[in-house]
């Protein structure tokens, strides 16, 4: 799907109206870094006109992490940034915080990731919020969540996926736990709030009233952990760290090929370890009481997985694809960014696309997922610069020439 604006007028949504499903839906979003800000863009990857409110001088934080293009430009705010509009606006001035609450009293779904408390110190209480806008949906993204003692802890990715399970079960069991390398804790709770905004949303069609999404980093993480609870509750098993398998559950790992392609073989399932044994010349080993059902083939792990090793290595990664499709058995080489460009399953699908931007040309990123048959979500420009619609946010409010003026010589907008 091609993005629909231009490297010369990246301006946003009036000059690219939204077609995707929350078309319509207006999101304020006062969150900043990675937890907050990837629901809203979430949200505005499928249409949402979304408002960034950012401090005047440096704004998101997020402008400067990551790897830094050498024109300056950050590759990490050109993808979260997307689909917003920035509005540069002092919340710490009375005359920020009047903009502010003029601006979400008209709005669906307001964001915020700051640690609690943050809002009643800048006048925007909640309770006062809602009141202003009984069909507000706000959304809250914080560590700990809004309740509970540790409510009020500063609250980290790293810290969420600690106690949520996640990082204890990460690595090679002969080192200390693992990260995954990316922020998926963050991400997690960003997704979760993103799934309550659509929630409350859909809620508020019946009862005309919004409510407050709570959503937690570390309830987030502790969701996707199966059954890693019951496990030991009720069976005294701990999860630990297995580095590229889970145990009991073979074969399914990471195996070498001739040419140094790392490539995974997933045939744990009866009928298609059948399947790989027959591709491997090898239909013996479906009858071989090691490996002849499930729990034998747990058993029998490490074994199983030098066999196959030693078979793999044998065959360039190519040929070894061909060959397992060719019997149904599900393999996939390990991607890096170069394969993803190049993979023609990306291209037909079109998992990357190419965004115009106003200094770095064409940024490849990922697209909008998921895909949707009729209203499908689109990529209509990269993260602006700060403060990029602050005139065209405030007129919208009403805000004249001269009064923008004002506020912007007291260091109210940017």
């Amino acid at each position: 799907m091609a993005p629909s604006t231009t490297a010369e007028d990246p301006r946003g949504e009036a000059a690219h109206p939204a077609t995707g499903p929350l078309a319509g839906v207006r999101v304020v979003e006062m969150g900043q870094l990675i937890a907050g800000p990837f629901c809203g863009q979430l949200l505005g990857d499928m249409g949402a006109d979304v408002i960034k409110i950012e401090e005047p001088t440096t704004g998101d934080p997020l402008r400067q992490w990551g790897r830094a293009h050498p024109q300056g430009e950050s590759l990490w705010w050109a993808v979260l940034g997307r689909n917003k509009r920035s509005l540069a606006l002092d919340l710490r001035s009375a005359p920020g915080q009047r903009i502010a609450r003029e601006l979400i009293a008209g709005c669906d779904v307001l964001i915020e990731n700051f640690r609690p408390g943050s809002l009643e110190r800048w006048g925007l209480a909640p309770e006062e919020l809602i009141e202003d806008n009984p069909g507000l949906v706000m959304v809250r993204v914080s560590g700990f969540g809004q309740t509970g003692p540790y409510s009020t802890r500063p609250g980290y990715g790293s810290i969420g996926e600690a106690m949520g399970g996640l990082r204890y079960i990460v690595g090679d069991p002969q080192t200390p736990p693992s990260r995954v390398g990316i922020s998926i804790g963050d991400t997690l709770a960003a997704t979760f709030a993103a799934l309550g905004a659509l929630s409350a949303l859909h809620e508020r069609h019946r009862s005309g009233r919004g409510q407050i999404v709570d959503a937690s980093i570390y309830e987030s993480v502790l969701a996707v952990m199966e059954s890693l609870v019951p496990d030991w509750a009720l069976g005294g098993v701990q999860r630990e760290r297995s580095g590229s398998i889970l145990p009991k559950l073979a074969p399914s790992n990471v195996y070498p090929t001739r040419d140094g392609v790392w490539t995974i073989i997933a045939a744990n399932q009866d009928t298609v370890f059948r399947r790989l044994a027959e591709a491997m010349r090898h239909p013996e080993l479906a009858e071989d009481p090691r490996f002849v059902d499930h729990h034998a083939r747990g058993e029998h792990q490490a074994e199983l997985d030098q066999i196959i090793a030693e078979f793999s290595s044998g065959l360039d990664a190519e040929e070894l694809e061909e060959l397992l499709e060719a019997h149904a058995v599900p393999v996939g080489k390990i991607f890096r960014p170069q394969e993803m460009l190049t993979d023609p399953q990306y291209q037909a699908r079109e998992s990357i696309t190419a965004v115009p931007h106003p200094v770095l040309g064409e940024v490849p990123m990922q697209n909008t997922f998921p895909r949707l048959s009729r209203t499908d979500g689109a990529v209509r420009w990269p993260g602006p610069a700060l403060g990029a619609h602050t005139d065209e946010i405030l007129s919208e409010l009403g805000r004249d020439d001269d009064a923008r003026a004002g506020l912007r010589a007291q260091g109210v907008i940017r």
